[in-house]
């Protein structure tokens, strides 16, 4: 019998209906589970650290809705001010009290931020933050590092071109070869490769779009020194430097990669966290950079659900606890004893990975040597992490389902959570072992 049918057999029978009415049967590509060869679970509900898909499985979930989930999963702040915001209606398309609230909340975290424009998906931010580059700085080009995802708009499905520091090609069907020529894609963490971009295409660079630690690739922090050098470049080049911390902001430090490194962005980028599992996300930077939006200057940009009345009320909801607990403390403490019980798991197994971490994200690459950027992620064993990922599962451990993502600690794991997965860790090393 089917291993899956046997050991998750209402998924696997959802899973079969669905693809019946959805492209490939779920409504984002990595929730197919393609990246471990299982096919997906489908969840009924979670509660906070904890996950319970429809075969009536416990795990204990490192995804968190891949990465929003800080508090753990239905808060009882979180769910008592969507309730309150919902029988007051779900949405006005009209101004709110809300927004001018969490607007003034990210303004005070993050230092380079003056004005703000909320939306409705990272993908929506970064792209707002393209057009803003474009248009304040006069030029077309954008620099994105190979690895590092910002949504699936046009321009940054792009892959690097046939030599270092050329103009893109695409990366998906569908987008045209003349937008992708717009992308410039070079090596994270190679300042010598965005040093060699600026020269070959001078005065024509309008941003640097950057993940400060990537996270879409796996968690890959940045060497000393490399964002610093990027801010020098943007800045001796009159670009401007986008960070987007869709996932870092207010993940690594209330202010971001931003608090963490003591730099500056001129555009930020925000989405995860601040929506608290709802559709939220923003846009935030110098005022004289935003103000060029409309309806103030000539930058379009809009959205019928931008601000929405639930979103922001879980959105304020989760900052307010963020900010005024001794919440990041408690994430790397959390988050530093799970790292060294899986280090030493595989140590005792005598399987060769690398973690990378910073604060309450890490990544699990089954080499033995640094990973650094997209190159080095691609050289892990896959395979071998296919096989860790499964092991896991049947433990009661929820990872995410690809290689190249990250693990996410929440406020809510508990010491006893992480104990149960450095058993599980060291259970399944030595299984990869034999």
């Amino acid at each position: 019998m089917d291993e899956r049918k046997a050991n998750y057999p209402e998924s696997a029978q959802a899973f079969t209906e669905a693809v019946n009415f959805l492209p490939g049967g779920v409504n984002s590509p990595v929730r197919a589970f393609g990246g471990v060869d299982i096919g997906p679970l489908f969840i009924d509900r979670a509660v906070g650290s904890k996950i319970y898909d429809i075969d009536g499985n416990e795990y204990v979930d490192y995804v968190g809705s891949w990465g929003p989930m800080i508090l753990g999963h239905a808060h009882p702040k979180v769910l008592e001010a969507i309730q309150a915001a919902a029988e007051k209606g779900t949405s006005f398309g009209a101004p709110t009290l809300a927004e001018t609230a969490l607007a003034g909340k990210i303004i005070a975290a993050f230092d380079s931020i003056e004005k703000v424009r909320l939306v409705s998906s990272g993908t929506e931010a970064v792209m707002t933050a393209i057009r803003l580059a474009r248009s304040f700085t006069k030029k077309d080009l954008i620099i994105k590092m190979a690895g590092c995802y910002h949504g699936h708009s046009d321009s940054l499905l792009v892959a690097a071109g046939s030599g270092l520091a050329e103009r893109g090609s695409p990366s998906s069907a569908g987008v045209p070869d003349s937008i992708a020529r717009l992308t410039i894609v070079i090596p994270y963490n190679d300042i010598d490769a965005a040093k060699k971009a600026f020269q070959m295409h001078k005065d024509k660079i309008a941003a640097v779009l950057i993940e400060p630690v990537a996270a879409n690739m796996g968690v890959v922090p940045p060497v000393d020194g490399y964002l610093q050098a990027l801010r020098n470049l943007c800045d001796q080049n009159d670009s401007l430097l986008i960070f987007d911390e869709v996932i870092t902001g207010f993940r690594l430090a209330a202010g971001g990669a931003q608090e963490l490194f003591g730099l500056t962005a001129d555009i930020t980028c925000l989405g995860k966290i601040i929506g608290a599992g709802c559709p939220a996300a923003a846009v935030g930077g110098r005022a004289d950079i935003m103000d060029t939006l409309a309806p103030t200057g000539p930058v379009y940009q809009a959205g019928t659900l931008s601000g929405n009345p639930i979103a922001t009320a879980a959105a304020n909801a989760t900052l307010d606890i963020l900010t005024k607990e001794d919440c990041y403390r408690r994430l790397e403490s959390s988050a530093a004893l799970l790292e060294a019980g899986l280090a030493n798991a595989a140590k005792d197994g005598n399987i060769p990975v690398t973690i990378n971490r910073l604060g309450s994200i890490m990544s699990c690459f089954f080499t033995d040597r640094p990973v650094r950027n997209f190159a080095d992620v691609r050289s892990t064993n896959i395979k071998q992490f296919k096989r860790f990922f499964a092991e896991m599962l049947r433990q009661g451990i929820y990872l995410a389902p690809s290689a190249y993502e990250a693990m996410f600690v929440s406020l809510a794991h508990s010491k006893l959570d992480i104990e149960k997965t450095i058993e599980a860790a060291k259970n399944t090393f030595l299984k990869l072992k034999n």
